[in-house]
C-alpha cells in the first residue's frame, strides 16, 4: 500500500510517496487534502519510489489536482518512476501536473509578475479541457479493465497490465483501446493486430504456458 512523507517547503508541501498507487491509495486523500489546505501554493509530488500505478491511483491524483484548482493552488509531479510516467503518458494527463513557470528549488513567482489576464484565461481553459478529457476517459478504461477481469479471471493489476501492454505493442492510445474493448460486448471485432497482442498479453498475465484462442468478438477466449 502507498505511504507518504510530507515536508513543508516555502509556501508549498513536498510529498514523497512510495509503494503502490491503486484503489487503496484513496485512503491518503483526506490527509493530502488537509496538507493542501495548509499550504500557501500547493504540492510538489515525488513519486520515484512508486512501483505500480493503475487507473484508481491516477484517479486519486486527479482528484487531488481538482481540489487544488478549486483552492487556486497547484499540484505538480516533480519526479516519478516508470510506472507513474507510463500512466501519465498513456492517458495524456502529464501536462496537468507540470508547472513550466517554476524550476526546481525556485520560489513561486510573485502575483505582480503574473501573466496577463488573457494568457491566464487561456492556460486555465486548456487545463480544464485536459482535466475534462481525462475524467471522460476514466469510466471507459475502468470498464474495459472490468471486462478483462470478468472474462479471464484477472486481478485488477493484471488487467491493467494487459491494457497497458496491448496499448504499447499496438501503438494505440489507452482510451481508444479501452473503447474498442468495450465495443466487443456489442459485437465489434478488434483489428487482427490488436487481437494478437491482446491474446499474448492475457496469456502472459494469466496463463504463461498457453495462449488463448479468439472469440468471434475479437477478445481472447478462455481455455478450459
Amino acid at each position: 500500500m502507498a505511504t507518504m512523507d510530507v515536508v513543508p517547503h516555502g509556501d508549498r508541501m513536498t510529498v514523497t510517496m512510495w509503494g503502490e498507487l491503486d484503489l487503496g491509495s484513496r485512503r491518503l486523500l483526506p490527509e493530502l487534502y488537509d496538507m493542501l489546505a495548509l499550504s500557501g501554493g500547493g504540492m510538489d509530488l515525488r513519486l520515484d519510489a512508486v512501483g505500480f500505478c493503475d487507473c484508481a491511483g491516477l484517479n486519486a491524483l486527479l482528484d487531488l489536482h481538482a481540489r487544488a484548482v478549486d483552492e487556486g493552488k497547484s499540484v505538480t509531479i516533480r519526479s516519478c518512476g516508470v510506472a507513474v510516467e507510463r500512466v501519465l503518458d498513456l492517458t495524456g494527463t502529464r501536462e496537468l501536473f507540470t508547472d513550466s513557470g517554476r524550476t526546481e528549488g525556485a520560489a513561486p513567482p510573485a502575483p505582480s509578475g503574473a501573466a496577463p489576464p488573457e494568457e491566464d484565461g487561456q492556460d486555465l481553459r486548456a487545463e480544464v479541457t485536459q482535466l475534462r478529457r481525462a475524467m471522460q476517459t476514466r469510466p471507459t478504461i475502468d470498464l474495459a479493465r472490468g471486462i478483462l477481469m470478468a472474462s479471464f479471471g484477472l486481478t485488477p493489476e493484471a488487467a491493467w497490465s494487459v491494457l497497458v501492454r496491448t496499448s504499447q505493442n499496438t501503438n494505440t492510445k489507452l482510451h481508444d483501446l479501452a473503447r474498442d474493448l468495450v465495443g466487443t460486448v456489442g459485437g465489434l471485432t478488434l483489428p487482427e493486430q490488436v487481437q494478437r497482442q491482446l491474446a499474448a498479453a492475457v496469456a502472459g498475465a494469466n496463463r504463461p504456458e498457453e495462449a488463448p484462442a479468439y472469440t468471434t468478438g475479437g477478445l481472447p477466449a478462455e481455455r478450459h
